[in-house]
């Protein structure tokens, strides 16, 4: 029998785990700092401006839009300020096309590296998404911080709500992006298939047009869109007396987990036959 003064002896197989387990918890933080470093010195560093062109694409965008329709409209559906109604919009747009994107080539970009057995494709997914959130978070608080200041907006900010949506946009991006990473390596042509398959999601997804204001049955039929509901959020946000009552956050949540969830077992599944593709 055990006496009080005595302390219990730890297996060495439990302590050799556990080593194990912060090893390895210590490589994959040091692989995913390493590719996101990678990542900005080749995505950021390599061209003139850097990171001022990330922030001029959505900006640019919000500008012509603002241009091309305050000369036909009086006001924008919502509010009176053109430039906030289109980012509120645009930004969370940003944000789910520039993860999905980043996502997506994941593999591609980081194909010698995984051939080391401290960097996994994991790794590589988590760190450009990781990347590309933060730097889309950055430009969107830049342009509407530049937007409230520099114009008579009226708005009154929930953070909640943009949080929510911001939070939505980017797990869309993360699940479509994983999924895509695994077509895009079984299949190369399918990163120019995507291209052109998102290219009039702008036009559907209810960044441009005010949802509410578009006809039946075509109303319905838009709202199997996710990003339509997240653009939803995104603008209640910023118009309190906005209710956005299409709105469905489970349904956001399966047309992001499930393809995140399909993209990981497949990764896992045919991850030698994705490396020596």
């Amino acid at each position: 029998m055990m006496s009080q003064t005595e302390t219990p002896q730890i297996p060495s197989s439990a302590r050799l785990r556990s080593l194990h387990a912060r090893s390895r918890k210590a490589a994959t933080l040091r692989a995913v700092l390493a590719l996101i470093l990678r990542e900005m010195s080749t995505t950021y560093g390599r061209s003139p401006g850097g990171y001022i062109w990330a922030i001029l694409e959505p900006a640019a965008g919000i500008a012509l839009l603002t241009l091309v329709f305050s000369v036909g409209f009086h006001s924008p559906s919502l509010g009176t300020s053109f430039p906030m109604y289109y980012a509120t919009g645009l930004l969370p747009f940003f944000v789910f096309l520039t993860t999905s994107n980043a996502v997506m080539q994941s593999i591609q970009f980081s194909r010698q590296l995984l051939a080391y057995p401290s960097v996994t494709y994991v790794d590589s997914i988590f760190a450009r998404f990781l990347l590309a959130l933060v730097t889309q978070i950055m430009v969107s608080f830049i342009v509407f911080a530049f937007i409230i200041f520099a114009f008579d907006t009226r708005v009154s900010l929930d953070f909640g709500n943009l949080l929510l949506a911001f939070a939505l946009a980017a797990l869309l991006g993360l699940g479509t992006g994983t999924l895509n990473c695994f077509l895009r390596s079984m299949l190369p042509v399918w990163q120019q298939v995507w291209g052109i398959v998102t290219r009039p999601l702008v036009l559907i997804s209810g960044v441009i047009f005010l949802h509410d204001l578009i006809p039946q049955p075509y109303r319905d039929w838009l709202e199997y869109n996710p990003l339509v509901h997240v653009v939803g959020i995104s603008r209640s946000a910023f118009y309190p007396y906005y209710h956005a009552e299409y709105v469905d956050i489970v349904f956001v949540l399966l047309c992001a987990l499930i393809p995140l969830a399909l993209g990981l077992v497949f990764l896992r599944r045919y991850k030698y036959d994705i490396l020596h593709y």
